[in-house]
């Protein structure tokens, strides 16, 4: 027995960090946009009850998908809901046939999912992201979150000073529990200055609530495809590039095939569309959950499974959380994301040749901009690689012309 001790004392500290990882993930993931889902569904014609059933569905798909996807592959996959298509979905109100409709509607983009994982041609294009390019749309979209924990320290410093400190702290005595340690005092700070408001926790928790979906031309032509093109464009894609930047080439195509898959499950229930997580990929995909790549998987793990809690004790979490600032939750997930920042941007300038797209990438990204309903890092995306392009088969540019 002394002879194995030592060996699965080791076992639990390198699964400690990725652990930690997966629920910070988790919290932020949720905490982050929870509210953005019940507004959306609600102000698409859906009850509190079919609310609750949407939101209580997407985090049992997403517990499942984040455990069984990252046990199996041994990489470190997470998966998230749609929040540009709730930001989307809230700007276009209930539809002709009410909330039914948005659940035909959320069928039909979780079909059009499903069918992109079929068609291999089209699951391949997806991937097909030069990892300059890659990197630095990671970079943009990183930016403005990384930056929390300086605006959190502005706005309420007797709160966010501590978890700075704590994390600077970590840096210089135990590294690798940095993060974790910021996390730890983020909860019980939380725990001592937050106070449910009364009557917070009245009722029952939520429940699956069925819903008959059905289809008319308005919400398929108005919902279904924009949320489709959104999902595509503003996750999945941003998604896979956020594993590329971490060193994970994926085969799309499987992926797409269980995210359409759990996304049609859901809609029976009022759920969104479930897809691959991007900002929260890069903490359990990046050096903060483990130092080595190859020890990241357990992470999604434990953010699945945080999901899972999330759905059975909903009425408590989204209380609790609601009621805490969301600029704390922001700052300890910038600082988890600041190796991840500084690894994306090293990643994109390190080729001189494809240093300018890079830049521009990023700074699109950056910039946060929406045009027709389409998301920063896609724009991004575009504008890189038209520029990468152009550079590469295009006027040659002049030695010594892209400095200042």
């Amino acid at each position: 027995m002394s002879q194995t001790s030592p060996t699965v004392q080791i076992s639990r500290r390198e699964y400690f960090q990725p652990i930690m990882a997966g629920a910070l993930a988790a919290v932020v993931g949720y905490a982050s946009t929870f509210t953005l889902v019940l507004a959306a569904l609600t102000a698409a014609g859906a009850s509190s009850q079919q609310a609750g059933s949407g939101l209580m569905s997407v985090c049992i798909a997403l517990g499942i998908l984040n455990i069984a996807v990252s046990a199996r592959m041994r990489v470190p996959v997470s998966f998230a809901w749609t929040t540009p298509g709730m930001a989307f979905l809230l700007t276009v109100g209930e539809p002709v046939g009410g909330f039914p409709a948005v659940a035909g509607a959320f069928l039909v983009a979780a079909a059009l999912v499903l069918l992109t994982g079929l068609i291999r041609p089209l699951a391949r294009l997806m991937a097909a992201i030069p990892a300059p390019i890659a990197n630095a749309m990671l970079a943009g979209m990183l930016l403005t979150l990384c930056l929390a924990p300086i605006n959190a320290v502005a706005q309420m410093p007797l709160l966010a000073l501590p978890i700075l400190l704590a994390w600077i702290i970590g840096l210089r005595f135990a590294r690798r529990y940095a993060v974790p340690i910021a996390v730890l005092v983020t909860g019980i700070l939380l725990a001592a200055t937050t106070h449910l408001p009364a009557g917070a926790l009245d009722g029952s928790w939520p429940a699956l609530v069925p819903v008959m979906p059905f289809f008319t031309l308005d919400a398929v032509v108005r919902i279904a495809l924009p949320l489709f093109i959104v999902t595509m464009a503003s996750q999945n894609l941003p998604g896979l590039a956020v594993m590329q930047a971490n060193g994970f080439a994926l085969a799309p195509a499987p992926l797409f095939v269980m995210t359409g898959l759990a996304s049609a499950a859901t809609a029976l229930f009022g759920g969104q569309t479930s897809n691959l997580a991007a900002i929260t990929a890069a903490i359990c995909a990046g050096p903060e959950a483990h130092p080595d790549k190859d020890k990241r998987w357990p992470a999604p793990i434990a953010a699945g499974v945080v999901y899972l809690l999330l759905a059975l004790a909903a009425s408590l979490a989204a209380a609790f959380i609601a009621a805490s600032p969301p600029l704390l939750i922001q700052a300890v997930a910038g600082l988890a994301l600041l190796s991840s920042l500084s690894a994306a941007l090293a990643g994109a300038l390190v080729h001189e040749e494809t240093r300018l797209p890079a830049i521009f990438t990023f700074v699109i990204t950056a910039s946060g901009i929406t045009m027709i309903g389409v998301g920063a890092p896609f724009w991004g995306l575009v504008g890189g690689i038209g520029m990468l392009i152009l550079l590469r088969f295009g006027i040659k540019p002049v030695a010594g012309t892209t400095g200042v």
